[in-house]
């Protein structure tokens, strides 16, 4: 009796399925049925980047970790924004030489090319994509923290080419949470990093149409649906002393 209850259910399951997903041909693509996106420019010129209301969701839940000595790329936005009066001393990376308030130009790809111990925590948002030396950037920043100190990263799953860095200095990466969950581990050790993707497929089918975030409601963004992994987290964390 218990197999034939579950046999039901399945077929009700399938009966549901059918009838809530339109028929081939009979999808109303609206305003999607397009060759050109809505937005190049990640929905900027929209209102928020739906990839970047993830990123400050995970920044403000690990805002914990933003203190004392931190470092961020290219500006210190986030580093204020939400470390805030435990933040001692904000420095700017930025690789190219000219920024007119970045405090370190270098590669960080190259070894040692930042100061050993020297930070409590390191923002790297969305910049993982753009270097070709992954592992080496990784094991870089591990030893520009200071023993318990955090990376806190994000990075694509799911994105359009960002063609101002692809024009520049290269967009390479794609990620998914496995991939992370290796990479990182081979530099922080696995127990000392914790990996989330966030997205789904109407978010996916948004971000790449150039949509904003303001244009979808929030249980629409905050639904995960773990077979579209639009942006990935990762905090890692340094080994005590």
């Amino acid at each position: 009796m218990a197999t034939k209850s579950i046999e039901v259910q399945a077929a009700a399951q399938r009966e549901d399925r059918r009838r809530s997903t339109p028929e081939v041909g009979g999808v109303a693509w609206g305003d999607l049925r397009r060759l050109q996106p809505i937005s190049r420019v990640f929905g900027l010129d929209r209102g928020t980047p739906i990839d970047r209301y993830y990123i400050e969701r995970f920044l403000e839940q690990q805002a914990e970790d933003i203190r004392g000595g931190v470092l961020e790329v290219a500006e210190d936005t986030y580093t204020r924004r939400f470390g805030g009066p435990r933040v001692a001393r904000a420095d700017i990376l930025y690789p190219p030489p000219g920024h007119p308030r970045a405090t370190l130009t270098v590669d960080l790809a190259r070894p040692r090319s930042l100061p050993a111990d020297a930070f409590d925590c390191i923002i790297l948002t969305q910049t993982l994509l753009c270097i070709y030396e992954v592992r080496a950037t990784l094991a870089n920043c591990r030893q520009a923290l200071r023993p318990g100190g955090v990376l806190l990263a994000t990075f694509p799953g799911i994105s359009q080419i960002s063609r101002y860095d692809m024009d520049r200095w290269g967009d390479y990466w794609r990620f998914t949470t496995r991939s992370a969950v290796r990479l990182f581990g081979e530099v922080f050790s696995q127990d000392r990093v914790t990996v989330t993707a966030y997205g789904n497929v109407l978010a996916a089918t948004a971000f790449l149409h150039g949509l904003a975030a303001e244009e979808l409601h929030r249980p629409e963004l905050d639904y995960r649906d773990p077979d579209y992994e639009l942006v990935i987290t990762v905090r890692a964390v340094r080994e005590e002393a």
